[in-house]
C-alpha cells in the first residue's frame, strides 16, 4: 500500500464535503418519498454512492472511498434528521463501492469493477430492507421491480460518479493526491551519489 499524501486526504476531504452537501438535499427528498410512496424513494439511492465512487476512481487509492464515506456522513449529521446514523447509512453506502477493490487488495483499478459493487448493492439493499418497505406483501412483479429500480440507481449513481471523476482527472484535479504505481528502480551509472 503506497503512503498516503496530504493532497490525498485533502482530496478526500473536498470530496466528501462536495458529496455531503448533495446528499443533504439527496436525504430531504428520499425521507419525503418515502413518506408518500416508498417504492420510489429508492429511485435516489444511487446518490449514496456517488461521493464514494469519484473518489475511488479519481484517486485509486484504498480506503478512499470508505473516508470520503464518512466525511459526507459527517457532514450531513445536523442537517438529516437522523444525526449520526448517517454516518453509518454513509459508510455502508461507500463500503460497496469499495469492496470490488478491497477483495483484490486494490491490484489493479479497472471500470467494471465500479459496476460490480453497484450490482452487489443493488441486491443487497433491498433483502436489508425487506421488512422497511413491507416487500413481503407485494407482489412478484412489484418485488423484481423493486430490486429493478435499485439497481438501475446504483449503476446510474456510479456512472455518474465514474463521469465526474474522469472529468475532474482530464482537468488536472488531484493529480498531486491520484495514487502512482510503483516503478521499478532506475539502474545507476555505477557512480555513488
Amino acid at each position: 500500500m503506497s503512503r498516503v499524501t496530504t493532497a490525498s486526504l485533502l482530496t478526500c476531504a473536498a470530496i466528501g464535503v462536495a458529496g455531503g452537501a448533495l446528499l443533504v438535499f439527496a436525504n430531504w427528498v428520499s425521507t419525503a418519498l418515502f413518506a408518500a410512496v416508498p417504492f420510489f424513494s429508492v429511485a435516489i439511492a444511487g446518490l449514496w454512492l456517488l461521493p464514494a465512487v469519484v473518489a475511488l476512481r479519481l484517486l485509486q487509492r484504498p480506503l478512499a472511498g470508505l473516508l470520503v464515506g464518512l466525511i459526507s456522513g459527517l457532514v450531513i449529521v445536523p442537517f438529516s434528521g437522523y444525526g449520526f446514523a448517517s454516518i453509518g447509512t454513509n459508510l455502508w453506502w461507500a463500503f460497496f463501492a469499495e469492496l470490488p477493490f478491497l477483495i483484490v487488495l486494490y491490484r489493479f483499478w479497472r471500470t467494471w469493477q465500479h459496476y460490480a459493487g453497484a450490482l452487489v448493492v443493488g441486491v443487497v439493499y433491498p433483502v436489508l430492507a425487506w421488512a422497511s418497505f413491507d416487500l413481503g406483501t407485494m407482489a412478484l412483479p412489484a418485488q423484481i421491480g423493486f430490486f429493478a429500480v435499485v439497481t438501475a440507481s446504483a449503476l446510474a449513481g456510479t456512472a455518474l460518479g465514474i463521469l465526474v471523476a474522469d472529468r475532474l482527472q482530464r482537468a488536472g484535479v488531484a493529480r498531486l493526491a491520484r495514487r502512482r504505481p510503483r516503478t521499478p528502480a532506475k539502474a545507476t551509472s555505477g557512480t555513488a551519489a
